[in-house]
C-alpha cells in the first residue's frame, strides 16, 4: 500500500504548517507571535450565534440537501443581489464546507487531464494544489509589486492557450489585499471576452474588508458579458468571523452547480445543519458591525506598514483590503544573520524570524513570489507593535 498519485501532487498547506508550528511553541512555553493565521481575531456575531443555539433547539441537526438548504441558497441569492447586483436562481447556488472546497469542486469536476488554469502570482496557497490534484496544469503569472500586484491584461492574455480552462482571480487577494478596481475588472474582461472558452473563478472571500473608500466590484458585476462563465465564490469566514464555521459558497451555472453537487454527494455531503443556520442570520442580519470592524483593521494596517517601511531594504506596499500585508525584502537577500547564516531564500528569512525575533510569518514562496513574506495583521495592536519591533530589531541586525 502507498500514497495515490494524485496525493502526490498536492503538498500540506504552509500557513497552517506555521500555524501548528505556533501552536506547538506556545504549548513549550515559547513567547511566539503569530502572524500566519489568516484567521479574524474577532469573535462571531452574538445575533449569529444565537441563531445557531435556535436551531439546535429546534433540532435542525439533520441531513440536509446536498448543497446547501433552500433557506441558505435563497439567503445568498439575496446577498448576491444586495451587494453586487447579480441574479442567481437558488439552483445555480452551492454551499460547501468553506471556499477552499468550492475551489477543490469546481476544479475536481471540471478539469481534465492536461487542462491549464491562469493563476496570477502572488497567489493563495491551494489554487495551484487543487488545480495539480484535479490533473489540471497550473499557469503561473508573476503579478509582482511593480504591477501593484495585480494581473495586467497584456499577460492574461498571453498565458491564455487553446488548453486554458479557467482564470482564477482573487480581489481583495489574499497574501497581498490587493484588489481590483472596476476599470482594471474591465480590462480584464475585454481580454477574456476574446476567448470563450475559458471561465473565471472569481474568489471574492474578502469583499466586505476594504479601505480608503475602495469600491469592491466583482468580475460578473464589472463585466456582465461574463456572467454566464463565472463562478462567483464567497464565504462566511472573514467577514463574519466564522472560519471555524466552514461555510463558503458560490453562484455559477446551473449545469456546473448541480456537478460540483454531484461531486459532493459523494465526498462531503451537506455542511453542517448548524453552521448554515447561522449563516442565514449572518447574510440576512445586521451588516452594520463591519464597518467598525474595517476600521479597527485599516488602523492596524497603518500600523504594520509604517513599522514595516522604515526597516532598510524592506517595501511593503499599502493593501487595498483583506487582512495581510506583502512585504519584499529583496534589498537583504545576501546578509548574514549575527550567528552567520545567509539569508538567501524567503525561508531563511522566516526562519531567522521565527528563531532569533520569534515572530511567525509565512514565507513568500509559498505564494509564488519571492523575496517576500506574508503577515496577517488580524490580532490586536499591541501584538502587532511588539512583532514588528521584533522584526526591526532584527533586521537590524543583519550584516
Amino acid at each position: 500500500m502507498h500514497a495515490s498519485a494524485a496525493l502526490g501532487r498536492i503538498s500540506p498547506s504552509p500557513t497552517l504548517a506555521i500555524t501548528s508550528r505556533v501552536l506547538e511553541l506556545k504549548r513549550a512555553g515559547v513567547d511566539v507571535i503569530g502572524l500566519g493565521a489568516g484567521e479574524p481575531d474577532f469573535d462571531t456575531p452574538d445575533f449569529v450565534k444565537e441563531a445557531a443555539i435556535a436551531a439546535i433547539r429546534a433540532g435542525q441537526t439533520k441531513y440536509t440537501n446536498v448543497d446547501g438548504t433552500i433557506e441558505l441558497k435563497q439567503a445568498i441569492a439575496a446577498k448576491f443581489a444586495r451587494d453586487n447586483g447579480l441574479t442567481y436562481a437558488t439552483d445555480q447556488i452551492s454551499v460547501n464546507v468553506g471556499g477552499k472546497h468550492t475551489l477543490f469542486n469546481a476544479m475536481v469536476a471540471t478539469i481534465d487531464p492536461g487542462d491549464e488554469v491562469v493563476i496570477p502570482a502572488p497567489y493563495w496557497v491551494s489554487y495551484p494544489d487543487v488545480v495539480q490534484f484535479a490533473g489540471g496544469v497550473p499557469v503561473i503569472v508573476k503579478a509582482g509589486p511593480e504591477v501593484g500586484y495585480k494581473l495586467d491584461p497584456a499577460a492574461l492574455d498571453a498565458a491564455i492557450t487553446p488548453k486554458t480552462k479557467w482564470v482564477i482571480l482573487n480581489s481583495p487577494s489574499n497574501p497581498t489585499g490587493a484588489g481590483y478596481t472596476i476599470d482594471e475588472l474591465k480590462a480584464l474582461g475585454a481580454v477574456l471576452a476574446r476567448h470563450p472558452h475559458v471561465w473565471i473563478f472569481a474568489d471574492d472571500m474578502y469583499e466586505h474588508i476594504v479601505y480608503d473608500g475602495f469600491k469592491f466590484a466583482t468580475i460578473a458585476e464589472a463585466c456582465p458579458e461574463l456572467f454566464e462563465r463565472t463562478l462567483t465564490v464567497n464565504g462566511c469566514s472573514k467577514a463574519y468571523a466564522m472560519t471555524g464555521w466552514r461555510i463558503g459558497y458560490a453562484g455559477g451555472a446551473s449545469w456546473l452547480i448541480k456537478a460540483m453537487a454531484k461531486l459532493q454527494s459523494q465526498s462531503t455531503s451537506n455542511p453542517c445543519s448548524i453552521a448554515q443556520a447561522a449563516a442565514v442570520a449572518a447574510l440576512n442580519g445586521d451588516q452594520s458591525f463591519l464597518a467598525e470592524r474595517n476600521t479597527a483593521f485599516q488602523g492596524r494596517r497603518d500600523l504594520v506598514v509604517s513599522m514595516l517601511n522604515q526597516i532598510d531594504g524592506m517595501h511593503c506596499p499599502t493593501p487595498e483590503g483583506a487582512f495581510y500585508v506583502y512585504p519584499s525584502f529583496a534589498e537583504l537577500i545576501g546578509k548574514s544573520t549575527p550567528s552567520g547564516r545567509l539569508i538567501d531564500t524567503d525561508e531563511a528569512m522566516v526562519g531567522y524570524l521565527l528563531d532569533d525575533a520569534k515572530v511567525a510569518v509565512v514565507q513568500g514562496a509559498a505564494f509564488g513570489l519571492s523575496p517576500a513574506f506574508r503577515i496577517s495583521y488580524a490580532t490586536s495592536d499591541a501584538l502587532l507593535r511588539e512583532a514588528c519591533t521584533r522584526i526591526q530589531t532584527a533586521c537590524a541586525a543583519l550584516k
